[in-house]
């Protein structure tokens, strides 16, 4: 099966023109770019796919042992990539995938043009010197009530992780896309996002790049944007007009806005 297969990937905009690759974050799929995606359709070659295990992805793909890192998921974006020969690629990646996406342009620096980071995070734990936002024990029990009851922990978390409470439409899409997730697929990614530590690879990252951050985010705070800011040479912070962790859908506007001023220089 190719990598089109694999990932339900969807191609819009101008053909021939340059890419941009859309990559949803944990428990979301390709839809939850619908808001953002649809505005660089007039000059750019757009690209959406799910995460196998995700949306339409064939669950038949997923591999414990490619998957059981950051590093695999990485490779999944490499290879479509270089399936749809994509050069020059902007690539906009959300939540971990913000991290995905800094691998894949570490390891292929000549296929990417600029990286925009939505609410990054290269580590989820505190460390000295790092507020991650999580304590050991936050982790540890967060995935030990995940394994115990996944849709259980699906509508208490993502709300919170959504935020904007005045508004619980959003909360309630972000917890339907959460169930929609393959639960045992979900169960390995959650783990291997909250685990992960990428901090070591944010000073190799040769492309211009944007951090997008919102306030009030409880899986990504001000903090940890400003250290993957100082870590990425060059790197821009654009604090958003948006809270919680999923600006694309609370503040689709200025979300656009930002990465438009950006890729569009």
């Amino acid at each position: 099966m190719d990598a089109a297969a694999r990932h339900d990937i969807r191609v819009a905009g101008v053909s021939g023109a340059q890419p941009i690759v859309f990559v949803h974050g944990f428990g979301c799929d390709q839809n939850m770019w619908r808001y953002v995606a649809q505005h660089f359709e007039d000059a750019f070659t757009v690209v959406t796919f799910d995460h196998i295990g995700a949306g339409a992805s064939d669950l038949a793909s997923y591999d414990p042992v490619r998957h059981g890192s950051l590093s695999g998921y990485a490779d999944d974006v490499l290879a479509i990539v270089h399936e749809l020969d994509l050069h020059d690629v902007v690539l906009v990646g959300h939540s971990v995938s913000a991290m995905i996406g800094v691998l894949a342009a570490v390891a292929e620096p000549e296929r990417f043009d600029k990286l925009v980071l939505v609410g990054p995070s290269p580590r989820y734990i505190d460390d000295v010197g790092y507020p991650g936002a999580f304590t050991e024990s936050d982790i540890a029990e967060l995935l030990d009530s995940l394994d115990s009851n996944y849709l259980g922990w699906s509508r208490a978390i993502a709300p919170a992780i959504m935020g904007n409470a005045e508004r619980p439409a959003l909360g309630a899409e972000l917890t339907d896309s959460f169930c929609r997730t393959d639960p045992e697929i979900a169960r390995r990614f959650a783990r291997v996002t909250f685990m992960s530590d990428n901090r070591a690879d944010l000073a190799a990252v040769s492309v211009p790049t944007l951090v997008l951050q919102c306030s009030d985010d409880i899986i990504a705070p001000v903090a940890v944007g400003e250290y993957v800011r100082d870590a990425i040479p060059g790197a821009e912070l654009v604090m958003l007009d948006a809270t919680g962790h999923c600006p694309h859908l609370s503040a689709p506007g200025p979300t656009t806005a930002a990465i438009a001023d950006f890729v569009r220089r």
